[in-house]
């Protein structure tokens, strides 16, 4: 009856000459049924009528673990691991409860005793989950690699593998192990969403739409999902139809900073300021040590006219983001338009120095409109306004900048407009907490822009959340 379900049955079968038995089958059908409590008590009477059993200790620390109680549980495990010797599940179960107590040294001696004992996927998925809540990707990678060698049809452990790669940028093996884990099983949505991510990365924004339509049946609730389909529609200029999907993303997710940073981009581009401010504002209360949120957020107060808070948010930007260039070109013209010429040479000054320590680093081209703007203002700064802004701007783009605060004469569009917004970020898969998730990622692209690397978020080493950051236009 048990076996084939029929939980009823087996409540009112009568085997008063197995009464142990009954008892044990009793509180595994509590414990299905949810009835956690119950199924303790009852575990805890076959202990004591049968103290040398060890699996009866066992199926108690299980009852206790469901109900929280980590460290009765710990207690009651390492009663039964007296009982018997090298008993996985026994070293597997005390490092899944020593994860959910932060001592991950413990928690990792156990599961590498239950790795030597016998070798089971879940295992190495729960070591892999405690190297990325300790920020060590490298670590995690190489214990889900060793865990795909044994165990290669396992599609959260090609996906997870995956979403590792694409965080760290190496995008030929994280497809790569994306296309394996969607061979054995097609309707794998976070593999999806996460090759969906990729292509949408690179510009391929219909192909993209299509991955997304197939995610969209299997989770039609998923915030990353709407996020993502929102920055598509971004990308294609459909502004109306990415702040639609993005709103719903907010909706179902009002705590993730990603979305809100999207929304204000969006509104930022269709020259919205004031709901700009309002979704960045947010953002920044979420995620306050992220330097491009304060740049953003300077543009929407410029075209608010409010230029002694934009300087103000200019300044933090600066403090936080010690790599993007165009933090401090932003923050240059914007001193340079309210007649700060000294103030603005340094901020010049300074980029110059950070893009000469991104050429010397790394093989970055650099946006065209960035090294246009930074050509005008150093051309400004060094020969006299004149020379520069008597002339209109040329600039097929010149209708989505910002209209600067100072009115002086002469200027036929003030320098320094939005004219790299920021990069919209674009979650590689749905989100889980840990430790029963998947491994969280920031997933990061390196754009043509070169930004500083997010911030690792607060620790779901796995909300999974991977992100992926794209060049705005």
């Amino acid at each position: 009856h048990y076996i084939r379900k029929d939980y009823e049955a087996c409540k009112v079968s009568d085997c008063k000459d197995r009464d142990h038995e009954r008892r044990a089958l009793l509180a595994l059908i509590f414990r299905l049924e949810g009835n956690i409590q119950e199924s303790l008590e009852l575990f805890q009477t076959c202990a004591i009528l049968s103290p040398q059993c060890a699996d009866n200790l066992k199926q108690v620390a299980r009852s206790l673990f469901l109900l929280g109680k980590h460290k009765a549980a710990i207690e009651v495990y390492n009663e039964a691991a007296k009982l018997t010797q090298n008993d996985w599940e026994i070293c597997h179960n005390l490092g899944v409860c020593y994860i959910y107590l932060k001592q991950f040294r413990k928690a990792q001696e156990q599961l590498h005793n239950a790795l030597h004992l016998n070798r089971h996927d879940l295992t190495y998925i729960m070591l892999g989950k405690i190297h990325l809540l300790e920020g060590d990707l490298d670590k995690a990678i190489e214990i889900y690699k060793k865990a795909v060698e044994f165990s290669p049809e396992n599609t959260e452990l090609l996906t997870t593998l995956g979403l590792l790669y694409l965080q760290l940028g190496i995008y030929q093996k994280a497809f790569e192990h994306l296309g394996n884990a969607l061979t054995y099983d097609p309707t794998n949505y976070k593999a999806i969403l996460a090759a969906g991510s990729m292509m949408q990365t690179h510009g391929d924004f219909d192909v993209a739409l299509t991955k997304y339509r197939v995610v969209a049946c299997a989770v039609p609730e998923s915030p990353p999902l709407w996020n993502n389909i929102g920055m598509c529609f971004f990308g294609k200029k459909k502004y109306v139809a990415a702040i639609s999907c993005l709103k719903r993303a907010n909706y179902l997710a009002p705590f993730d900073w990603k979305i809100l940073y999207n929304l204000g981009l969006v509104h930022l581009t269709m020259q919205q300021y004031a709901s700009a401010f309002h979704f960045l504002s947010a953002a920044i209360n979420l995620q306050p040590k992220m330097g491009e949120l304060y740049m953003l957020l300077a543009v929407a107060l410029t075209n608010l006219e409010d230029p002694e808070n934009a300087k103000r948010a200019y300044a933090e930007a600066v403090r936080l983001d010690k790599c993007n260039p165009l933090v401090n070109l932003n923050y240059a013209v914007l001193l340079y338009n309210q007649g700060e010429r000294k103030g603005a040479l340094a901020q010049y000054q300074e980029m110059e120095k950070k893009v000469s320590l991104l050429k010397d680093s790394s093989s970055l081209e650099f946006d065209s409109e960035m090294v246009e703007m930074a050509q005008k203002l150093g051309a400004a700064l060094q020969v006299g306004e004149a020379l520069v802004w008597t002339k209109p701007v040329k600039d097929t783009k010149s209708k989505h900048r910002t209209t600067s605060t100072s009115k002086a004469a002469g200027f036929q569009q003030p320098l320094g407009s939005n004219q790299a917004l920021g990069q919209a970020m674009s979650s590689a898969a749905a989100h889980r907490k840990l430790p029963s998730g998947a491994g969280t990622s920031q997933l990061t692209k390196p754009p043509s822009l070169p930004l500083e690397p997010e911030p690792t978020a607060e620790a779901h080493p796995a909300e999974a959340a991977a992100q992926i950051r794209e060049k705005q236009e």
